[in-house]
């Protein structure tokens, strides 16, 4: 209501800098805490930035890593299993040198009951991440990561029911956008689209990977934020029972002997491979902040927006064509994106806190009162005084 009169009063007044000066302000005050309700803390947004970079640099990276016939010359099995090492390891250093040798000890004996937790996600995790190779030497970089965005609405599903936090109707609106997007990009596809028996397989296989993926995001933001502890604690038994589950996946490949052969491990010396168990370790850690300071539906619209950067990285490097279904695709991300930016999950504690006026109807209440009336005072002021000036 008070907007409206201000409204009004910069019509009919001749200072009409009052108004200009409130809607400034409004706007600003809007895109600060839409900001904020995105990215509570700087932290955040260098979080999400990172998250982006690191997964779209891992595609390209294995994609550079395959022969002239879409094959491996390496184990990669191996590949997730030194992976999965270097972030125990990591995670360990991280917490050492934030805290003392001693104090972790205690805390990974206090924290005994994160084994059994973590278990199944870090299973779920081994799945995704070994089925990674076998789908990019089906699918380019690009159409990887739009079919892997079959995952949002499941994430969106899955959120409400560890949470118990329902997504409102126009977030819901930008992840169906998001899936759109996905199935335009597909649908459109002539080189990979054929209704093949290996196709079938393939496209099987994404699925295992997007159900995976909900689920062990999912599962893991519930136990970071239901669960006391550092995140580096949790970390440690997250890629402890990792490690478990990699070499249990070589055993039962029947490569268990064959990872001490030389050649194995000489197949390992190269840049590139070097360069993605690098890579993986810095998503590992990356990924354990996202869910902890951010939450699962933006974690999915990150993975969308690799989307955009990925095909262009894809044309220059690969030369992969953009076709008009990826040019269809890219833009109903981008509107799905902005819908649900203007109405995000609040990853703040209270929804209340940090909420600007959505509309001029808002009501203002306490030191916004006090602080918007100083404003008009200070520019009714300013105003009449240049309105002074002028007339002599």
């Amino acid at each position: 209501q008070l907007y409206h009169l201000l409204f009004l009063y910069s019509v009919v007044s001749p200072y009409s800098t009052v108004s200009s000066g409130i809607n400034a302000e409004y706007g600003k005050q809007w895109l600060k805490n839409r900001y904020k309700k995105l990215f509570p803390k700087k932290r955040c947004a260098i979080i999400f930035v990172m998250y982006m970079a690191l997964f779209i640099t891992q595609g390209l990276a294995v994609t550079a890593t395959q022969n002239t016939d879409h094959r491996y010359e390496y184990n990669t099995t191996v590949v997730v299993l030194l992976g999965e090492v270097c972030k125990l390891l990591a995670a360990v250093i991280i917490y050492v040198c934030n805290h003392s040798w001693s104090e972790f000890k205690v805390e990974v004996a206090q924290r005994r009951n994160l084994f059994v937790l973590y278990f199944a996600p870090a299973a779920l995790y081994c799945l995704y991440n070994n089925l990674q190779f076998t789908s990019l030497t089906w699918f380019d970089p690009t159409s990887y990561f739009v079919l892997m965005q079959f995952r949002v609405v499941m994430t969106g599903v899955l959120f409400q029911i560890f949470f118990s936090k329902e997504l409102t109707p126009m977030q819901w609106l930008s992840l169906i956008l998001l899936t759109m997007g996905c199935i335009v990009q597909r649908l459109h596809e002539n080189d990979i689209g054929k209704l093949s028996l290996d196709v079938n397989i393939y496209l099987l296989l994404i699925l295992i990977q997007v159900l995976s993926s909900c689920f062990a995001g999912v599962y893991t933001e519930y136990i970071l934020k239901k669960q006391p502890g550092d995140v580096m604690i949790q970390n440690v038994y997250l890629y402890l029972n990792s490690v478990i589950c990699n070499a249990v996946l070589i055993g039962c490949n029947g490569q268990l002997g064959s990872i001490l052969q030389p050649d194995v491990w000489a197949a390992l010396c190269n840049f590139k491979v070097l360069y993605i168990i690098v890579n993986t370790t810095c998503i590992g850690i990356t990924v354990s902040l996202f869910l902890k300071y951010l939450n699962s539906i933006l974690k999915t619209f990150a993975s969308a927006l690799e989307i955009v950067f990925t095909a262009i990285l894809s044309y220059v490097i690969f030369g992969v064509s953009i076709d008009c279904g990826t040019v269809v695709s890219v833009l109903l991300i981008f509107i799905a994106t902005y819908l649900y930016s203007a109405n995000p999950v609040n990853n703040t504690r209270e929804d209340k806190a940090n909420s600007p006026p959505l509309s001029p109807s808002s009501s203002f209440k306490g030191s916004d009162m006090t602080e918007l009336g100083n404003h008009i005072s200070l520019d009714t002021t300013r105003s009449r005084a240049l309105s002074g000036s002028e007339n002599v």
